[in-house]
């Protein structure tokens, strides 16, 4: 069943009510065969961006919807739980818009975001390298000043719509200083030298395609610079606080369509004479499944709001994206064996949940780092900010 939503205005409403209206006529029907046929969905996201759900946390004046973050990451919820390659697509696209929005100059927004958060142009964020993913700072890829360009070479490993994308946000080396020598920049897909290779052969997730990008000479006009020289690191924290909300989001979706496939089953599936709903080892599982999907979405939304009042949440951002996503690792392996034998087979989709569940213990950092993130915050012991909600 759907999840149960308190939703801050009627707008939100009408918005939730739209994806569902969405991702039963537009998604589900292709789902399957997508995923089996490793097929990207590029079409998707054109008809998402039309209906206004690529823009919704971003400003009305650079082509968004203004929705709070606790709104959006319930959108994320609900097309996961029906497609959560799409899902996925959708938090990597706001990702790659992020460092635009938030750090890039008025001039830049308003040439750039509009067309980029209405659906017509798809977003790529190029920050892990083959030997620089849980430490960013140790990035090899550069970018050398030549006149009023700069130059960059070097490799992006795991890029989700790499070689599909229109637009890729990249963070490359302007100097040696592991710190602070690092720039993010705006690269149109197409510019000379930029290029991907075939798609990576994934355990889950195949509808999305995920590709190393490579850079030789690759020219970039100094305007495409987003933020100072030497400021791509903060940017990219930045953005990976946001980006994990994200996720966070994902999985908790994810895991609500692998608990709501289990019940159905387990409703219509009998033994010794009745449901096996009411048989109680089983129903004790699905009762557990029901409330870690519960507690990763508090997690979330908890952390969400403190971003919408304008507080501090990298710490709460890491407990929701290892919450909800061992969570979805825990509940789609309970929703295989809900199903038993049937759960083994592609006939019902709790094996792909559960093979989708696991990259989202590793992407956008993995749940290691997120709890080193969290046990560094304990070690600095930050007083706590307390603030009345809805006060200005």
């Amino acid at each position: 069943m759907p999840a149960t939503r308190a939703l801050p205005t009627e707008e939100a409403v009408e918005l939730i009510q739209l994806t569902r209206t969405l991702a039963a006529k537009e998604l589900a029907p292709r789902v399957a065969d997508a995923e089996a046929d490793e097929a990207f969905p590029r079409d998707v996201f054109r008809t998402l961006g039309r209906s206004g759900l690529l823009g919704l946390p971003f400003a009305e004046e650079d082509g968004g919807a203004d929705q709070p973050y606790e709104v959006y990451l319930q959108v994320l919820e609900e097309v996961a739980a029906v497609w959560s390659s799409v899902a996925v697509g959708i938090s990597v696209h706001a990702l790659s818009c992020f460092p635009l929005a938030r750090f890039g100059t008025e001039e830049q927004r308003r040439r750039w975001l509009p067309d980029m958060l209405g659906g017509e142009l798809l977003g790529a964020y190029c920050l892990s390298e083959p030997h620089a993913g849980s430490d960013p700072a140790a990035m090899l890829t550069r970018a050398v000043l030549d006149g009023d360009h700069y130059v960059l070479n070097g490799t992006k490993a795991w890029t989700t719509h790499g070689g599909y994308a229109d637009f890729y946000t990249v963070m490359a080396r302007t100097s040696d200083d592991r710190a602070h020598g690092i720039s993010c920049f705006l690269i149109p897909a197409g510019t000379p030298g930029l290029s991907a290779d075939p798609p990576e052969r994934k355990m889950g997730l195949t509808g999305s395609a995920t590709a190393t990008m490579r850079l030789e000479n690759v020219r970039v006009p100094v305007e495409r610079r987003i933020g100072q020289e030497g400021q791509g690191l903060k940017i990219a924290l930045a953005s990976l606080d946001c980006g994990r909300l994200g996720i966070s989001a994902v999985a908790t979706g994810l895991a609500q369509g692998a608990l709501d496939h289990a019940v159905r089953y387990a409703r219509e599936r009998e033994t010794f004479g009745k449901p096996i709903i009411e048989h109680q080892g089983l129903a004790f599982v699905l009762a557990d499944m029901s409330a870690a999907i519960e507690s990763a979405r508090a997690s979330a939304l908890s952390a969400a709001r403190l971003k919408d009042l304008g507080l501090p949440f990298t710490r709460e951002a890491s407990i929701a994206k290892l919450v909800a996503t061992d969570n979805a690792m825990k509940v789609t392996t309970d929703a295989v064996q809900v199903l038993g034998g049937y759960g083994y087979t592609r006939d019902f989709p709790v094996e792909r949940y559960m093979r989708e569940a696991k990259v989202m213990q590793i992407f956008e950092g993995t749940n290691q780092i997120q709890r080193m993130i969290i046990s560094r915050a304990l070690d600095r012991d930050e007083g706590g900010v307390l603030t009345v909600l809805g006060k200005e």
